[in-house]
């Protein structure tokens, strides 16, 4: 239904930065039109001022004044003729989406979910590495890892054996329970995930 004399934004011109308001695109509107160029630049330069008020959570950005410009140059539609304190030539880029990520196909699959697909990287290495200390030691932050993994994903086991039995079919490297020792953190985090599970 339509009244006579109300006029709704719906039937307004869409904004190209709404985050602005529609009155801050009358004034770049307006400034476009301006005979003068001083008075263009004087208004240009005011009206930057008066966008900075509606974005002030951005004032951290090191790019917030750039960005305020660019954005102004996009409001008028590339016609507003003043001496640009900034390039705006890239000020189209801003409005470019970024590529989609690739979801993980059946390719990407991991044999083990509750692991995930940064473990499985993690096992792709360390089959790769030489024996030595660096290897050693990434050996010591993967089987505390998957503890806390089996803890959390694996329905709450997490057996010693578990994780040695899966560390050698995933790596190919064999852990010794009797010397190997796993952090506080890996064997605390998982008494709290089977406490949580028995209190259910």
């Amino acid at each position: 239904m339509e009244i006579k004399g109300l006029d709704y934004n719906t039937q307004r011109e869409a904004l190209m930065m709404p985050e602005y308001g529609r009155e801050i695109q009358k004034m770049v509107d307006h400034a476009v039109t301006i005979a003068n160029k001083d008075e263009r630049q004087c208004c240009a330069e005011t009206i930057v001022r008066m966008m900075a008020t509606k974005v002030q959570q951005q004032r951290e950005n090191s790019e917030f004044e750039r960005t305020l410009w660019d954005h102004l140059y996009l409001m008028s539609h590339k016609k507003l003729d003043i001496d640009w304190p900034y390039d705006v030539k890239e000020a189209e880029k801003i409005h470019t989406k970024p590529q989609p990520m690739k979801l993980p196909g059946k390719t990407d699959r991991v044999q083990l979910r509750h692991y995930g697909h940064l473990m499985e990287a993690t096992f792709a290495k360390l089959r790769e590495m030489p024996e030595g200390e660096e290897r050693n030691e990434l050996v010591r932050i993967t089987a505390n890892q998957m503890k806390r993994d089996l803890a959390t994903w694996g329905h709450g086991s997490m057996e010693d054996e578990r994780v040695a039995a899966d560390l050698l079919r995933f790596t190919g490297i064999e852990i010794d329970l009797n010397t190997f020792k796993f952090d506080r953190s890996a064997n605390g985090d998982a008494n709290d995930q089977q406490k949580k599970k028995k209190r259910k």
